[in-house]
Protein backbone atom coordinates (compact mmCIF):
# COMPACT_ATOMS: atom_id res chain seq x y z
CA UNK A 1 0.00 0.00 0.00
CA UNK A 2 0.79 3.17 -0.78
CA UNK A 3 2.32 5.58 1.87
CA UNK A 4 0.85 9.44 2.02
CA UNK A 5 2.91 11.81 1.90
CA UNK A 6 2.90 14.67 4.99
CA UNK A 7 0.36 17.37 4.80
CA UNK A 8 -1.61 14.89 2.70
CA UNK A 9 -5.19 13.23 4.23
CA UNK A 10 -5.46 9.40 3.97
CA UNK A 11 -6.85 8.24 1.01
CA UNK A 12 -10.62 7.83 0.84
CA UNK A 13 -12.23 5.01 0.65
CA UNK A 14 -14.08 3.60 -2.60
CA UNK A 15 -17.08 4.40 -4.10
CA UNK A 16 -16.98 8.24 -1.81
CA UNK A 17 -14.17 9.11 -3.51
CA UNK A 18 -15.86 8.08 -7.17
CA UNK A 19 -17.87 11.78 -7.63
CA UNK A 20 -14.66 14.19 -6.77
CA UNK A 21 -12.39 11.59 -8.47
CA UNK A 22 -14.78 12.24 -11.60
CA UNK A 23 -15.23 15.96 -11.11
CA UNK A 24 -11.53 17.29 -10.92
CA UNK A 25 -10.84 14.92 -14.08
CA UNK A 26 -13.81 17.16 -15.61
CA UNK A 27 -12.24 20.59 -14.29
CA UNK A 28 -8.81 19.44 -16.09
CA UNK A 29 -11.00 18.78 -19.04
CA UNK A 30 -12.71 21.62 -19.54
CA UNK A 31 -10.11 23.68 -18.42
CA UNK A 32 -8.35 22.42 -21.37
CA UNK A 33 -11.51 22.71 -23.84
CA UNK A 34 -11.83 26.12 -23.19
CA UNK A 35 -8.19 26.36 -24.16
CA UNK A 36 -8.79 25.21 -27.83
CA UNK A 37 -11.77 26.43 -28.23
CA UNK A 38 -11.02 29.83 -29.93
CA UNK A 39 -9.08 28.19 -32.71
CA UNK A 40 -12.14 27.72 -34.87
CA UNK A 41 -12.92 31.24 -34.33
CA UNK A 42 -10.14 32.60 -35.34
CA UNK A 43 -11.09 33.35 -39.24
CA UNK A 44 -14.05 35.27 -37.21
CA UNK A 45 -11.91 37.58 -35.25
CA UNK A 46 -9.06 38.25 -38.61
CA UNK A 47 -12.33 38.84 -40.92
CA UNK A 48 -14.33 41.22 -38.30
CA UNK A 49 -11.30 43.34 -36.61
CA UNK A 50 -9.00 43.09 -40.08
CA UNK A 51 -6.13 40.87 -38.00
CA UNK A 52 -3.15 40.00 -39.26
CA UNK A 53 -1.47 36.20 -38.28
CA UNK A 54 1.00 38.12 -36.35
CA UNK A 55 -1.77 39.17 -34.04
CA UNK A 56 -3.58 35.71 -33.58
CA UNK A 57 0.22 33.69 -33.28
CA UNK A 58 0.64 36.69 -30.22
CA UNK A 59 -3.32 35.85 -28.94
CA UNK A 60 -2.17 32.31 -28.86
CA UNK A 61 1.24 33.06 -27.54
CA UNK A 62 -0.34 35.14 -24.53
CA UNK A 63 -1.85 32.00 -23.20
CA UNK A 64 1.15 29.34 -22.98
CA UNK A 65 3.67 32.32 -21.59
CA UNK A 66 1.15 33.00 -18.96
CA UNK A 67 0.37 29.37 -17.79
CA UNK A 68 4.20 29.02 -17.71
CA UNK A 69 4.29 32.26 -15.51
CA UNK A 70 1.60 30.40 -13.45
CA UNK A 71 3.07 27.21 -13.54
CA UNK A 72 6.07 28.84 -11.86
CA UNK A 73 4.52 30.53 -9.24
CA UNK A 74 1.29 28.75 -8.28
CA UNK A 75 2.69 25.22 -8.78
CA UNK A 76 2.60 24.14 -5.49
CA UNK A 77 0.46 26.59 -3.78
CA UNK A 78 -2.51 24.02 -3.25
CA UNK A 79 0.02 22.64 -1.44
CA UNK A 80 0.09 25.14 1.37
CA UNK A 81 -3.29 26.43 1.11
CA UNK A 82 -5.89 23.46 -0.25
CA UNK A 83 -6.82 22.27 -3.63
CA UNK A 84 -10.40 23.62 -3.29
CA UNK A 85 -9.52 27.57 -2.73
CA UNK A 86 -6.77 27.18 -5.41
CA UNK A 87 -9.36 25.45 -8.17
CA UNK A 88 -12.53 27.82 -6.53
CA UNK A 89 -10.48 31.08 -7.41
CA UNK A 90 -9.01 29.73 -10.67
CA UNK A 91 -12.12 28.73 -11.93
CA UNK A 92 -13.74 32.32 -10.72
CA UNK A 93 -10.71 33.75 -12.84
CA UNK A 94 -11.43 31.49 -16.13
CA UNK A 95 -14.98 32.55 -16.08
CA UNK A 96 -14.14 35.97 -15.70
CA UNK A 97 -11.66 35.26 -19.25
CA UNK A 98 -14.55 33.73 -20.51
CA UNK A 99 -16.81 36.85 -20.37
CA UNK A 100 -13.99 38.77 -21.70
CA UNK A 101 -13.95 36.29 -25.11
CA UNK A 102 -17.58 36.45 -25.24
CA UNK A 103 -17.70 40.44 -25.19
CA UNK A 104 -14.25 41.41 -27.09
CA UNK A 105 -14.16 44.19 -29.49
CA UNK A 106 -10.73 44.18 -30.54
CA UNK A 107 -7.16 42.63 -30.31
CA UNK A 108 -6.77 43.97 -26.67
CA UNK A 109 -9.36 42.77 -24.83
CA UNK A 110 -8.75 39.52 -26.67
CA UNK A 111 -4.97 39.35 -25.56
CA UNK A 112 -6.32 40.01 -22.11
CA UNK A 113 -8.71 36.90 -21.66
CA UNK A 114 -5.82 35.06 -22.99
CA UNK A 115 -3.86 36.43 -20.13
CA UNK A 116 -6.11 35.47 -17.88
CA UNK A 117 -7.09 32.17 -19.13
CA UNK A 118 -3.50 30.91 -19.30
CA UNK A 119 -2.98 31.98 -15.43
CA UNK A 120 -6.27 30.43 -14.19
CA UNK A 121 -5.57 27.32 -16.33
CA UNK A 122 -1.83 26.72 -14.61
CA UNK A 123 -2.79 27.57 -11.42
CA UNK A 124 -5.88 24.98 -11.81
CA UNK A 125 -4.53 22.40 -13.79
CA UNK A 126 -1.84 22.07 -10.83
CA UNK A 127 -4.14 21.74 -8.10
CA UNK A 128 -6.32 19.61 -10.19
CA UNK A 129 -4.21 17.21 -10.86
CA UNK A 130 -2.54 16.77 -7.12
CA UNK A 131 -6.20 15.81 -5.82
CA UNK A 132 -6.41 13.31 -8.24
CA UNK A 133 -3.67 11.86 -6.92
CA UNK A 134 -5.08 12.48 -2.97
CA UNK A 135 -7.78 10.79 -4.62
CA UNK A 136 -6.07 7.38 -5.31
CA UNK A 137 -8.02 4.40 -4.80
CA UNK A 138 -5.02 1.66 -3.96
CA UNK A 139 -8.04 -1.13 -5.78
CA UNK A 140 -6.97 0.72 -8.99
CA UNK A 141 -3.44 2.01 -8.92
CA UNK A 142 -2.08 4.25 -11.99
CA UNK A 143 -5.68 5.83 -12.57
CA UNK A 144 -4.43 9.21 -11.52
CA UNK A 145 -1.43 9.49 -13.37
CA UNK A 146 -3.22 7.86 -16.34
CA UNK A 147 -6.02 10.97 -16.15
CA UNK A 148 -3.82 13.34 -16.02
CA UNK A 149 -1.88 12.39 -18.94
CA UNK A 150 -5.20 11.66 -21.22
CA UNK A 151 -7.46 14.54 -19.86
CA UNK A 152 -5.74 17.79 -21.52
CA UNK A 153 -5.22 16.15 -24.67
CA UNK A 154 -8.47 15.32 -24.81
CA UNK A 155 -9.77 18.03 -23.13
CA UNK A 156 -8.18 19.98 -25.85
CA UNK A 157 -9.83 17.65 -28.87
CA UNK A 158 -13.37 18.26 -27.10
CA UNK A 159 -13.06 22.10 -27.07
CA UNK A 160 -11.78 22.69 -30.53
CA UNK A 161 -14.65 19.87 -31.58
CA UNK A 162 -17.84 21.82 -29.80
CA UNK A 163 -16.15 24.85 -31.15
CA UNK A 164 -16.18 23.63 -34.19
CA UNK A 165 -19.94 22.23 -33.86
CA UNK A 166 -21.08 25.58 -32.33
CA UNK A 167 -19.78 27.70 -35.36
CA UNK A 168 -21.37 25.37 -37.94
CA UNK A 169 -24.83 25.19 -35.76
CA UNK A 170 -25.31 27.49 -33.29
CA UNK A 171 -26.43 31.38 -33.25
CA UNK A 172 -24.05 33.97 -32.63
CA UNK A 173 -21.10 31.50 -32.08
CA UNK A 174 -18.77 34.22 -30.86
CA UNK A 175 -21.09 33.89 -27.64
CA UNK A 176 -22.47 30.67 -27.68
CA UNK A 177 -19.00 29.15 -27.24
CA UNK A 178 -18.27 31.22 -24.13
CA UNK A 179 -21.89 31.06 -22.72
CA UNK A 180 -21.44 27.39 -22.85
CA UNK A 181 -18.06 27.47 -21.11
CA UNK A 182 -19.06 29.62 -17.89
CA UNK A 183 -22.18 27.25 -17.73
CA UNK A 184 -19.81 24.47 -17.25
CA UNK A 185 -17.58 26.24 -14.92
CA UNK A 186 -19.97 27.35 -12.80
CA UNK A 187 -21.61 24.04 -12.54
CA UNK A 188 -18.14 23.04 -11.44
CA UNK A 189 -17.59 25.68 -8.69
CA UNK A 190 -20.93 25.34 -7.30
CA UNK A 191 -19.72 21.07 -6.66
CA UNK A 192 -16.15 21.77 -5.87
CA UNK A 193 -17.51 24.06 -3.22
CA UNK A 194 -19.61 21.01 -1.35
CA UNK A 195 -16.57 18.73 -2.20
CA UNK A 196 -14.33 17.90 1.37
CA UNK A 197 -10.62 18.93 1.21
CA UNK A 198 -8.17 16.39 0.35
CA UNK A 199 -5.02 18.58 2.20
CA UNK A 200 -4.21 19.91 5.60
CA UNK A 201 -2.94 23.40 5.53
CA UNK A 202 0.17 24.13 6.25
CA UNK A 203 2.32 27.52 6.07
CA UNK A 204 4.95 28.62 3.61
CA UNK A 205 2.01 29.67 1.03
CA UNK A 206 3.65 32.62 0.38
CA UNK A 207 7.62 31.56 -0.15
CA UNK A 208 5.65 28.85 -2.36
CA UNK A 209 4.91 31.19 -4.54
CA UNK A 210 8.50 32.64 -5.59
CA UNK A 211 9.44 31.45 -9.27
CA UNK A 212 12.33 28.99 -9.17
CA UNK A 213 13.79 26.17 -11.38
CA UNK A 214 15.24 23.22 -10.88
CA UNK A 215 17.17 20.82 -12.93
CA UNK A 216 19.49 18.00 -11.21
CA UNK A 217 22.12 16.95 -13.60
CA UNK A 218 20.93 13.21 -14.33
CA UNK A 219 17.62 15.27 -15.51
CA UNK A 220 19.41 17.85 -17.57
CA UNK A 221 21.43 14.75 -19.43
CA UNK A 222 17.76 12.98 -19.88
CA UNK A 223 16.27 16.74 -21.57
CA UNK A 224 19.16 17.33 -23.21
CA UNK A 225 18.91 13.80 -24.62
CA UNK A 226 15.14 14.64 -25.59
CA UNK A 227 14.91 17.87 -26.00
CA UNK A 228 15.06 18.29 -29.56
CA UNK A 229 11.84 15.74 -30.37
CA UNK A 230 10.13 18.28 -27.28
CA UNK A 231 10.62 20.98 -29.18
CA UNK A 232 9.88 19.34 -32.63
CA UNK A 233 6.46 18.30 -31.21
CA UNK A 234 5.35 21.31 -29.16
CA UNK A 235 6.43 23.61 -31.78
CA UNK A 236 4.19 21.67 -34.13
CA UNK A 237 1.58 21.62 -31.86
CA UNK A 238 1.64 25.68 -31.16
CA UNK A 239 1.64 25.72 -35.60
CA UNK A 240 -1.43 24.10 -35.83
CA UNK A 241 -2.86 25.69 -32.80
CA UNK A 242 -2.27 29.37 -33.69
CA UNK A 243 -2.30 29.35 -37.72
CA UNK A 244 -3.97 25.98 -38.63
CA UNK A 245 -7.33 27.63 -39.39
CA UNK A 246 -5.54 29.59 -41.67
CA UNK A 247 -3.45 27.13 -43.05
CA UNK A 248 -6.48 25.25 -43.87
CA UNK A 249 -8.21 27.74 -45.74
CA UNK A 250 -4.86 28.38 -47.28
CA UNK A 251 -5.02 24.56 -49.02
CA UNK A 252 -9.02 24.17 -49.35
CA UNK A 253 -10.01 28.04 -49.89
CA UNK A 254 -13.27 26.55 -51.05
CA UNK A 255 -13.86 24.56 -47.47
CA UNK A 256 -16.34 25.75 -44.91
CA UNK A 257 -15.25 27.85 -42.09
CA UNK A 258 -16.55 25.59 -39.41
CA UNK A 259 -13.17 23.06 -40.70
CA UNK A 260 -10.88 25.46 -39.75
CA UNK A 261 -10.22 23.58 -36.34
CA UNK A 262 -10.41 20.07 -37.64
CA UNK A 263 -6.27 19.84 -38.23
CA UNK A 264 -5.37 20.62 -34.99
CA UNK A 265 -8.69 18.73 -33.60
CA UNK A 266 -7.06 15.55 -35.71
CA UNK A 267 -3.98 16.25 -33.79
CA UNK A 268 -5.26 16.25 -30.07
CA UNK A 269 -7.77 13.34 -30.67
CA UNK A 270 -4.70 11.35 -32.33
CA UNK A 271 -2.38 11.91 -29.46
CA UNK A 272 -4.68 11.31 -26.52
CA UNK A 273 -4.79 7.21 -27.47
CA UNK A 274 -0.88 7.52 -28.38
CA UNK A 275 -0.26 8.42 -24.69
CA UNK A 276 -2.52 5.48 -23.58
CA UNK A 277 -0.83 2.88 -25.64
CA UNK A 278 2.85 3.87 -25.77
CA UNK A 279 2.21 4.51 -21.54
CA UNK A 280 4.17 1.04 -20.71
CA UNK A 281 6.76 1.56 -23.87
CA UNK A 282 10.16 2.28 -22.92
CA UNK A 283 10.57 6.04 -22.60
CA UNK A 284 13.52 6.45 -25.13
CA UNK A 285 11.92 4.03 -27.50
CA UNK A 286 8.45 5.63 -27.32
CA UNK A 287 10.28 9.37 -27.42
CA UNK A 288 12.27 7.74 -30.81
CA UNK A 289 8.97 6.45 -32.32
CA UNK A 290 7.32 9.82 -31.83
CA UNK A 291 10.21 11.95 -33.59
CA UNK A 292 10.14 9.17 -36.32
CA UNK A 293 6.92 10.29 -36.89
CA UNK A 294 7.51 13.92 -37.04
CA UNK A 295 9.37 13.94 -40.18
CA UNK A 296 7.03 12.44 -42.17
CA UNK A 297 4.31 14.51 -40.62
CA UNK A 298 6.29 18.03 -41.61
CA UNK A 299 6.97 16.58 -45.11
CA UNK A 300 2.92 15.85 -45.50
CA UNK A 301 2.30 19.36 -44.42
CA UNK A 302 4.67 20.89 -46.80
CA UNK A 303 3.00 18.25 -49.63
CA UNK A 304 -0.53 19.63 -48.82
CA UNK A 305 1.09 22.62 -50.41
CA UNK A 306 1.11 21.25 -54.07
CA UNK A 307 -1.58 18.65 -53.90
CA UNK A 308 -4.87 18.24 -54.49
CA UNK A 309 -7.22 18.21 -51.52
CA UNK A 310 -6.90 18.50 -47.88
CA UNK A 311 -5.77 14.94 -46.91
CA UNK A 312 -2.14 15.46 -47.30
CA UNK A 313 -2.83 17.85 -44.51
CA UNK A 314 -5.54 15.61 -41.87
CA UNK A 315 -2.62 12.55 -42.40
CA UNK A 316 -0.01 15.09 -41.35
CA UNK A 317 -1.99 16.25 -38.48
CA UNK A 318 -2.86 12.40 -37.32
CA UNK A 319 1.06 12.19 -37.85
CA UNK A 320 1.88 15.04 -35.84
CA UNK A 321 -0.49 13.76 -32.90
CA UNK A 322 1.17 10.34 -32.96
CA UNK A 323 4.65 12.34 -32.27
CA UNK A 324 3.11 14.77 -29.87
CA UNK A 325 1.58 11.83 -27.23
CA UNK A 326 4.62 9.31 -28.12
CA UNK A 327 7.49 11.90 -27.60
CA UNK A 328 5.67 13.88 -24.95
CA UNK A 329 4.76 10.77 -23.16
CA UNK A 330 8.82 9.16 -23.40
CA UNK A 331 10.61 12.63 -23.22
CA UNK A 332 8.76 13.17 -19.67
CA UNK A 333 9.03 9.93 -18.41
CA UNK A 334 12.92 9.77 -18.73
CA UNK A 335 13.46 13.57 -17.14
CA UNK A 336 11.47 12.74 -14.11
CA UNK A 337 12.05 9.00 -13.50
CA UNK A 338 16.09 10.32 -13.25
CA UNK A 339 15.64 12.54 -10.05
CA UNK A 340 14.69 11.74 -6.69
CA UNK A 341 10.82 12.11 -5.71
CA UNK A 342 11.81 15.53 -3.91
CA UNK A 343 13.45 17.10 -6.53
CA UNK A 344 10.65 16.19 -9.32
CA UNK A 345 8.43 19.58 -9.12
CA UNK A 346 11.68 21.42 -10.15
CA UNK A 347 12.38 19.22 -12.82
CA UNK A 348 9.08 19.08 -14.43
CA UNK A 349 8.83 23.05 -14.24
CA UNK A 350 11.59 23.05 -16.37
CA UNK A 351 10.71 20.70 -18.33
CA UNK A 352 7.59 22.66 -19.28
CA UNK A 353 9.50 25.54 -19.56
CA UNK A 354 10.91 24.31 -22.17
CA UNK A 355 7.77 23.38 -23.58
CA UNK A 356 5.69 26.24 -23.83
CA UNK A 357 8.53 28.13 -24.79
CA UNK A 358 9.02 25.72 -27.74
CA UNK A 359 5.15 26.36 -28.50
CA UNK A 360 4.83 29.85 -28.44
CA UNK A 361 7.80 31.57 -29.57
CA UNK A 362 7.85 29.77 -32.69
CA UNK A 363 4.50 30.67 -33.70
CA UNK A 364 4.79 33.96 -33.36
CA UNK A 365 7.95 34.11 -35.69
CA UNK A 366 5.88 32.30 -37.90
CA UNK A 367 3.33 35.17 -37.55
CA UNK A 368 5.86 37.49 -38.02
CA UNK A 369 7.17 35.66 -41.24
CA UNK A 370 3.37 35.67 -42.65
CA UNK A 371 3.15 39.49 -42.27
CA UNK A 372 6.04 39.37 -44.28
CA UNK A 373 6.43 37.21 -46.71
CA UNK A 374 3.04 35.40 -46.46
CA UNK A 375 1.69 32.14 -44.40
CA UNK A 376 2.58 29.63 -47.65
CA UNK A 377 6.79 30.79 -47.07
CA UNK A 378 6.03 30.63 -43.48
CA UNK A 379 4.82 27.55 -43.38
CA UNK A 380 7.56 26.58 -45.48
CA UNK A 381 10.26 27.86 -43.23
CA UNK A 382 8.19 25.81 -40.00
CA UNK A 383 8.05 22.54 -41.89
CA UNK A 384 11.69 22.32 -42.74
CA UNK A 385 12.89 23.43 -39.00
CA UNK A 386 10.55 21.28 -37.39
CA UNK A 387 11.88 18.26 -39.84
CA UNK A 388 15.31 19.14 -39.18
CA UNK A 389 14.91 18.99 -35.36
CA UNK A 390 13.37 15.80 -35.44
CA UNK A 391 15.90 14.43 -37.49
CA UNK A 392 18.67 15.35 -34.78
CA UNK A 393 15.89 13.86 -32.23
CA UNK A 394 15.85 10.60 -33.85
CA UNK A 395 19.77 10.66 -34.38
CA UNK A 396 20.35 11.35 -30.75
CA UNK A 397 17.88 8.73 -29.30
CA UNK A 398 19.21 6.59 -31.60
CA UNK A 399 22.95 6.50 -30.87
CA UNK A 400 22.74 4.76 -26.95
CA UNK A 401 20.40 2.39 -28.20
CA UNK A 402 22.81 1.40 -30.80
CA UNK A 403 25.74 1.35 -28.18
CA UNK A 404 23.68 -0.35 -25.80
CA UNK A 405 23.12 -3.00 -28.08
CA UNK A 406 26.85 -3.78 -28.53
CA UNK A 407 27.88 -3.09 -25.54
CA UNK A 408 27.39 -6.96 -23.21
CA UNK A 409 25.42 -6.63 -20.23
CA UNK A 410 27.54 -7.10 -17.09
CA UNK A 411 24.83 -8.29 -14.80
CA UNK A 412 25.21 -12.75 -14.62
CA UNK A 413 21.33 -12.32 -13.59
CA UNK A 414 19.43 -10.15 -15.29
CA UNK A 415 16.61 -8.19 -13.94
CA UNK A 416 12.84 -8.95 -15.39
CA UNK A 417 11.97 -6.77 -17.53
CA UNK A 418 9.33 -4.50 -16.68
CA UNK A 419 6.73 -2.83 -18.87
CA UNK A 420 7.80 0.88 -17.32
CA UNK A 421 10.94 2.85 -17.78
CA UNK A 422 12.71 3.48 -14.25
CA UNK A 423 15.37 5.28 -13.16
CA UNK A 424 17.73 3.73 -10.34
CA UNK A 425 16.91 6.66 -7.82
CA UNK A 426 16.53 5.63 -4.34
CA UNK A 427 13.81 7.34 -4.10
CA UNK A 428 11.95 5.73 -7.67
CA UNK A 429 11.82 1.84 -6.55
CA UNK A 430 12.40 -0.50 -9.53
CA UNK A 431 9.09 -2.29 -9.62
CA UNK A 432 6.63 -3.69 -11.73
CA UNK A 433 3.49 -2.05 -10.21
CA UNK A 434 5.41 1.42 -10.19
CA UNK A 435 2.91 3.78 -12.45
CA UNK A 436 4.51 5.81 -15.33
CA UNK A 437 4.50 8.96 -14.59
CA UNK A 438 1.65 11.25 -16.28
CA UNK A 439 2.74 13.68 -18.96
CA UNK A 440 0.60 16.52 -17.97
CA UNK A 441 1.48 19.76 -16.15
CA UNK A 442 -1.10 18.95 -13.90
CA UNK A 443 -0.19 16.75 -10.75
CA UNK A 444 3.38 16.28 -10.33
CA UNK A 445 4.53 19.34 -10.26
CA UNK A 446 2.45 19.22 -6.34
CA UNK A 447 3.79 16.61 -4.99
Amino acid sequence: MRSVPAGLAPPRTFPSGRLPFALHASILIALLAASSAPTPLYARYQAQWQLSSLDITVVFSAYALALLIALLTTGTLSDHVGRRPVLLGALAVQITSMALFATAGGLTTLIGARLLQGIATGAATSAAGAALLDLDDPARPGRPALANSIAPMTGMATGVLAATLMVRFAPVPRITVYAALIAVFAVQAVALASTPETVRRRPGALRSTRPHLALPTAAAHALLLNGAGVVAVWALGGFYSSLGPGFTRLISPGGPEYADGMAFFTLTAVAAPTVYFTRRMRADVSALLGSCAVIPAAVLTLGALHLPGPVPLFAGAALAGFGFGAVSQGALRAVVDSVPTREKGGTLASYYVLSYLAMSLPAIGAGALTAGFGLRAAALAYAGCVAVLATVAVATLTAPLRSRRRTPSPDTHPRPATNNYTSASPDTPDTPDTPAPDISVLATHNR
